[in-house]
């Protein structure tokens, strides 16, 4: 199975799309900033499916979302279209974030859910694990999918014949593939 690492040292080496998006993490430093809300960057720049606008994706975990939002709005509010909202998502309170700097959109979402088990993080899991066995050419098959305006999930379902709402069956193997290798998001 391919791993998924909690770190995103591996962009530095990486597409030059994901080496851009590490000299932004680093400028902003928000991988540091957030750490105490377990900061991760997920989506699908981490696994080369991302497309021209593709944005970076900071999962965290939060209980206290005025410390978060305070956090959030010292360090970038100054950005370009930064916004803060509350919204329900699967019967939780969540906070979204999101900025522009250069070309990358940023959205922060934080739930009082552990990251390793917020759906984003396990949706990559399944997508690693999927692209692993389907290698470049799935990669483009998805791309194109997304060039086209399909979201990442039902492109994922298209390409790989997921049958089924994408969300949930990417979750459920998500989440077998998590429970199965205790901690398959660290090297």
């Amino acid at each position: 199975m391919t791993t998924i690492r909690s770190d995103i040292d591996d962009l530095r080496e990486g597409t030059p799309r994901q080496r851009a998006a590490w000299r932004i993490l680093q400028q902003l430093a928000i991988l540091d900033v957030l750490a105490p809300f377990h900061a991760r960057l997920a989506g699908t720049i981490p696994i080369d499916v991302d497309i021209p606008g593709s944005d970076l994706d900071i999962i965290c975990e939060a209980t206290d979302f005025e410390d978060l939002a305070q956090i959030l709005k010292k360090h970038y509010g100054h950005l370009t279209d930064f916004e803060l909202t509350l919204k329900k998502r699967y019967g939780q309170t969540v906070l979204l974030c999101e900025f522009l700097i250069d070309e990358f959109p940023i959205q922060v979402y934080a739930s009082p859910t552990p990251v390793d088990q917020q759906r984003a993080w396990v949706h990559m899991l399944a997508e690693a694990a999927l692209l692993a066995e389907g290698g470049e050419e799935a990669k483009e098959a998805v791309r194109s999918l997304k060039r086209l305006g399909v979201k990442t999930e039902p492109a994922f379902a298209q390409v790989f014949g997921l049958a089924g709402d994408p969300y949930e069956t990417l979750y459920r193997l998500g989440w077998a593939l998590r429970t199965q290798n205790h901690s398959p998001h660290e090297k």
